[in-house]
């Protein structure tokens, strides 16, 4: 009977140290793996496949990029088609110049691996381009 008595103690003993434990973990939320900086899936999704860089050089017929991901200088011919935009507008060639951070969106050409830039994207309003 005593034997009965202090296991029954002991059992109500843990069970009562355990609920509030199982309570305070089901009221914090869940952590993602990667919660200090978000989601990476979802942060600047439009510019996942441009390149990134410095214009080092800038002519109407190329722009030479540097501290791309390459970690050497790119350059990047210009064409008719290609789009400039800065802040979310509508720009052209002679609104950028030396120092600016871009993003380019680039077609490389298969037969003779250069790169062509089809988008140049720069200013505050980035984010917000389609």
């Amino acid at each position: 009977m005593k034997l009965q008595t202090i296991l029954m103690a002991i059992a109500l003993g843990v069970a009562r140290l355990a609920a509030p434990a199982a309570a305070q973990q089901e009221k914090e939320p869940p952590k993602a793996s990667n919660a200090r900086f978000g989601d990476p899936s979802s942060t600047a999704r439009i510019y996942q496949g441009f390149l990134y860089g410095v214009i080092k050089e800038l002519n109407e017929k190329e722009m030479i990029l540097t501290k791309t991901k390459f970690g050497t200088d790119q350059t990047l011919k210009l064409g008719k088609k290609t789009k400039f935009i800065r802040d979310g507008k509508t720009s052209s060639l002679d609104q950028f110049k030396m120092g600016d951070e871009v993003w380019v969106d680039v077609q490389k050409e298969k037969k003779t691996g250069d790169l062509t830039a089809k988008k140049v994207v720069t200013g505050a309003d980035v984010m917000a381009l389609p």
